[in-house]
């Protein structure tokens, strides 16, 4: 059994985090400054100035297959670059990249959003979740009906991540009640010139996150723009949302490394009655309760992007990975926040806007609840076993 990076994955692992530390982390000051102002931590244009260096060097569309100008590299390296972009909490992410389910386009669709998206000068949003269908994706209520060669769609969704941006969404609907879920919702390729619109959504997390409602009030879509099969639309949701839950807990582990880091830091220089605070048991301990939990979340993490590579079913897995790095994270960013006492609390250090952002983690793409709910029925049904991977 071998845990060392191979040569390769050291190599694209250490790039990253040189680019991080040379590129991104120079920028937060200005990123908080401007957050405070309600600004925008990154704009457009420096995101994408971001990306193009990064390409420059080669690093471009992480997992995108090569047949379409990306770097197709494996889930382990996608993980280990998550963690250290996770390192920062300057909004950043590698261009190049694209929806999963958008490779299940035609070739006329491909030219028409697949390409463009990959390439930068297209956004799509992925839009289900609805005011009463969150969790529970089966309760769709946006409905799109056929009417002289168009479908007709009408409905409203509820925090679409991107959807202030996008100028294309995928859009679930109901295409046959009668079947619903099971055959009976389809996805469709809706242009925000077709006529919908969307409003910021405000949150407690930054710009990056911001999410959106978008409504559809008889938007009109060509029968052309159904993305793959009609009826077909739940499995292509339950796809994307699939896609790489494990990616989610990576990069939050990259963040609890470097609070951490910022706890030891400040432990060994900050002074109570005469002593740093460091040789105080009650430090200590959240400095060890702290790393014992990064270990656990690390291999939690790369043992399901392991199980990704190997071409199984690493549902279990992921969401074991998702749930634990949700309810840690937010601990651990906790335990950093009080050991910094009062300065922790103030928005002159980092650690509040962590402590918001990481809070997102136990809610979107599967809540805490839902991971237990699928851990234990996993379990319940004989689909996994507490002695995991090695029987």
């Amino acid at each position: 059994m071998d845990f060392s990076l191979s040569e390769t994955e050291r190599d694209i692992r250490d790039w990253v985090r040189n680019f991080v530390q040379r590129e991104l982390v120079p920028l937060e000051p200005e990123v908080l400054r401007r957050e405070r102002a309600g600004e925008r931590g990154l704009t457009k244009q420096e995101q994408r100035e971001l990306q193009d260096k990064a390409r420059q060097a080669g690093f471009w569309g992480v997992q995108t297959p090569e047949e379409y100008g990306g770097m197709g590299l494996s889930a382990v390296l996608a993980a280990l670059i998550e963690i250290e972009l996770g390192r920062t909490f300057v909004p950043f992410r590698f261009g190049g990249y694209a929806d999963n389910i958008l490779y299940h386009a035609n070739e006329e669709q491909k030219q028409r959003y697949l390409l463009p998206t990959i390439e930068g000068t297209r956004k799509s949003c992925f839009a289900i979740t609805e005011p009463g269908a969150g969790s529970d994706a089966k309760n769709i209520r946006t409905t799109a009906h056929l009417d002289g060669g168009e479908w007709v769609i009408n409905g409203e969704k509820t925090f679409i991540t991107g959807g202030i941006d996008a100028d294309f969404a995928m859009v679930f609907a109901v295409t046959d009640r009668d079947k619903g879920a099971d055959g009976g919702v389809t996805c469709f390729l809706v242009d925000r010139d077709m006529g919908w619109t969307s409003e910021p959504i405000d949150i407690m997390g930054e710009w990056d996150r911001q999410p959106a409602a978008l409504v559809f009030d008889g938007v009109r879509v060509p029968e052309e723009n159904v993305l793959g099969e009609i009826g077909g639309g739940f499995a292509l949701a339950m796809q994307w949302i699939g896609r790489g839950r494990y990616l989610l807990p990576a990069r939050a582990l990259g963040g609890c490394e470097r609070l951490v880091e910022m706890g030891l830091d400040y432990a060994r220089t900050r002074e109570t009655f005469g002593k740093p605070i460091a040789e105080r048991q009650a430090i200590q301990w959240m400095i060890a309760d702290s790393a014992v939990e990064i270990e656990a979340l690390r291999w939690l993490v790369l043992q399901a992007a392991w199980q990704v590579d190997q071409g199984g079913d690493s549902r279990h897995a992921q969401s074991i990975a998702k749930l634990y790095g949700g309810t840690r994270a937010n601990e651990i960013v906790d335990r950093v926040l009080q050991l910094h006492g009062g300065m922790g609390y103030t928005r002159e250090l980092p650690i509040e806007r962590w402590y918001r952002d990481l809070r997102l983690l136990r809610i979107f793409e599967g809540t805490d609840e839902i991971q237990r709910r699928t851990i234990a029925r996993n379990l319940l049904k004989g689909h996994a076993s507490v002695r995991g991977v090695l029987g």
